[in-house]
């Protein structure tokens, strides 16, 4: 574990010095330090040590890495509110609103209140808002991160189970948010820090074997930088090389997830050269290649492609002497400090240029993609359980580490597993809507199909289109399932509306034809206990099933007017067994009540599990179920009755059939039948018929699904095919 030094405000004020020249601005700091320690005045850590300790090392990283003055006076004044009582508006009379805010950021004002601080949820919700506050203004999350280091750096003075939930928790949430703002500098002392309270035996197990090797790894090193810089001298070329060592976090963890002993990790030893231009750093890539054999594979360009924490640099793994592996990375200046320093390198204060920090915040997004996703998240989910944000974040923003690059070459991240349709709503919202098709690498492709780092994907879309339920099965970020979700639920509501008056009409005529008058029982009080009743919880579903006849209005009548209904077409349910609460026959159905009775899906619309459906009584044949919408049973009303789907029956496959018109070219059917069997879809028959005038061609498919999120899938994935006009059941 190294070993820390307390930095004073004076030698705060000398860094500040060392980039900020106007005296005002360090008036400003110099305030806000003497602010602090008056109200910070006789607190202290549980080191013993004086708590303005823990503000000046705050202010000063803060200093070294360049950060505006308002930044490093926030730095001194974070805890003013949280802990001395100042309030916003006191603050901001003292150092405007800017400053105030910051502070008001960082110190979480507002938390929720929930059992404790072991508590799972008020943890998820102080992420949260560190989240959303990061998402307004990048700087409160740099100041957290500034202070959460020199906690961490003097964590010792904890108790042994606080070291553990803090450590936890640093590598859970910090030093990810460090790692995709690019602070590498921060990222790997916060994971060294962690490591060491976490499994401390492995960290002395790692960092013994790396001194036990220094010094034949230093002399390989030296003697490497001394042939690159021998065959770099006689080329006009500005440089720097030097060795770096990797730290202990990052080789645990690859012994771990690639299940390698210690010797077996490649690039301990590693070189890195800056040169000043990007010309210059594929000059120097191909003298290295040219005297050392590279690894096969090992090559990466992030100067072409960028990560999307701003990273850039070569990446190559050589052969040296002695056939020792060798990692080498090649950037210009401005990468190293992009890639040491990340977004705080954007952020540096340059003095005698305009300051504004909404438009740097916007220019951060730009650079920065998944910030600006996680501006919209907050929206979406300003509402949402603070959990379900949190693991949102961990599997969307953490996990993100698949690299693909739409057709101009922005470079998009997601989580593994990932496919166009995630693709497509991390672009935007509505191009996740419009999405009828998707391309990768110029070859079209199932929505459904896991994408790869490296590819180009094309999303094309189709204005008037919405998201299919049969997506939820296969999107793998939950920023496309919300958004799938919230559009189908606001299309269901505003479907279930446009019905409701078919429901009023429906209802009002079952009561006419029994004798009653409408007026005297369409009074919604009245209904309102029916529908609760029959477990609908708004006035407007209770409509809808009607509408649709999910719910009979002749159930409804009977309820409604105490009176048992007019047997006419239902008289054949009263020799029918009502003991049993229910019924599963052998089409997987559920006749709520009746413990017998013959059932059979129609095959003029084949229902699937999942469609709403209406039983129609026949004369018989007992009952035979539609969809609801079934065009056959549209201007029937008497012999209906109640069926459910059985939720038990999940392996069943259900009988349905497809047509598909579509623009005539060679191949078309058996591209037809391949997303098929590609949606594993199972076929009985295929019939195709050709009009040679318009070279239309019309395929008929009798297939077996599972469910009508299997179906809508298997439409989705035909859909896209450019040739097709129509698809229909």
């Amino acid at each position: 574990m190294a070993k820390y030094r307390n930095p004073g405000v004076d030698e705060v004020i000398g860094e500040c010095r060392s980039y900020i020249h106007n005296e005002k601005q360090i008036d400003l700091i110099v305030k806000a330090a003497n602010y602090a320690m008056s109200y910070h005045a006789g607190k202290f850590r549980k080191s013993g040590e004086p708590y303005f300790i823990h503000l000046t090392n705050v202010a000063y990283i803060l200093a070294t890495m360049h950060s505006q003055p308002t930044t490093v006076a926030a730095g001194f004044l974070h805890d003013v509110i949280e802990d001395c009582g100042v309030t916003h508006d006191q603050l901001a009379a003292e150092f405007g609103v800017e400053i105030a805010d910051l502070v008001e950021a960082v110190t979480k004002v507002g938390m929720l209140k929930f059992k404790g601080k072991n508590d799972p949820e008020y943890q998820a919700a102080n992420h949260r808002k560190i989240f959303i506050a990061m998402a307004k203004d990048v700087r409160v999350i740099i100041i957290k991160l500034v202070d959460r280091l020199h906690n961490m750096r003097t964590l010792q003075y904890q108790s042994a189970e606080a070291q553990k939930r803090i450590s936890l928790e640093t590598l859970d949430v910090y030093a990810p948010i460090a790692h995709r703002l690019g602070i590498s500098a921060i990222k790997n002392e916060l994971e060294d820090l962690s490591f060491f309270y976490l499994h401390r035996d492995k960290y002395y197990e790692i960092a013994e074997r790396l001194n036990a090797k220094k010094t034949e790894r230093d002399e390989a090193i030296n003697k490497m930088i001394k042939e690159i810089s021998d065959t770099l001298s006689s080329m006009d070329i500005h440089y720097r090389i030097f060795g770096r060592s990797k730290h202990l976090y990052s080789i645990y963890m690859k012994m771990q997830k690639k299940h390698k002993e210690f010797d077996e990790i490649l690039d301990l030893l590693a070189i890195r050269i800056v040169t000043d231009t990007k010309q210059n750093c594929y000059e120097i890539l191909g003298v290295i290649h040219e005297k050392y054999p590279p690894l096969s594979g090992r090559l990466k360009d992030y100067i072409a492609a960028p990560k999307t924490n701003m990273y850039q640099s070569l990446h190559t793994t050589v052969i040296g002497d002695g056939g020792k592996i060798f990692e080498v990375q090649i950037r210009t200046e401005d990468m190293d400090a992009i890639a040491e320093r990340g977004i705080a390198a954007h952020w540096r204060y340059k003095e005698g240029t305009s300051y504004d920090p909404a438009q740097q915040q916007r220019e951060i997004e730009d650079k920065l993609s998944w910030l600006k996703n996680l501006a919209t998240y907050n929206e979406d989910e300003e509402n949402e359980d603070p959990s379900g944000f949190m693991e949102m974040l961990q599997k969307d923003v953490f996990e993100a580490n698949v690299y693909v690059m739409t057709p101009k070459g922005r470079v998009v991240e997601l989580p593994e597993g990932s496919t166009p349709v995630d693709f497509a709503y991390r672009i935007h919202t509505e191009v996740g809507h419009q999405t009828v098709g998707a391309m990768v690498n110029g070859a079209i492709v199932p929505l459904n199909t896991v994408l790869h780092t490296g590819e180009v994907v094309y999303i094309k879309t189709q204005k008037g289109t919405g998201p299919s339920e049969g997506w939820l099965q296969f999107v793998k970020t939950n920023q496309a399932r919300n958004k799938i979700r919230a559009y189908l639920q606001k299309k269901e509501a505003e479907e279930k509306e446009i019905r409701v008056p078919e429901g009023e009409r429906i209802l009002q005529e079952e009561l006419t034809k029994r004798g009653f008058n409408p007026k005297d029982y369409m009074d919604k009080k009245k209904l309102e206990a029916v529908y609760r009743e029959l477990r609908y919880t708004t006035y407007t579903d209770f409509m809808y099933g009607l509408a649709v006849r999910s719910t009979m209005p002749v159930t409804v009548v009977e309820k409604l007017t105490n009176q048992k209904r007019s047997l006419n077409g239902e008289e054949m349910l009263s020799v029918l067994d009502r003991q049993a609460t229910h019924r599963v026959t052998k089409s997987g159905l559920i006749v709520p009540g009746i413990s017998s009775m013959k059932m059979a899906l129609s095959h003029c619309c084949f229902p699937v599990y999942g469609d709403k459906i209406v039983g129609y009584i026949t004369k018989g044949e007992g009952v035979k179920v539609h969809r609801a919408d079934c065009p056959n049973i549209r201007n029937m009303r008497n012999q209906f009755i109640d069926v459910q789907w059985d939720d038990g029956e999940a392996d069943r496959l259900y009988d349905s059939e497809i047509v598909v018109i579509a623009r005539d070219y060679n191949g078309l059917l058996l591209d037809v039948v391949t997303v098929m069997q590609q949606s594993r879809c199972t076929m009985d028959s295929v019939h195709a018929d050709k009009n040679v005038e318009t070279m239309i061609s019309t395929i008929r498919l009798s297939i077996k699904v599972r469910d009508l999120n299997h179906l809508n899938q298997v439409m989705a994935n035909i859909r896209k095919n450019d040739s097709v006009i129509e698809i229909r059941r």
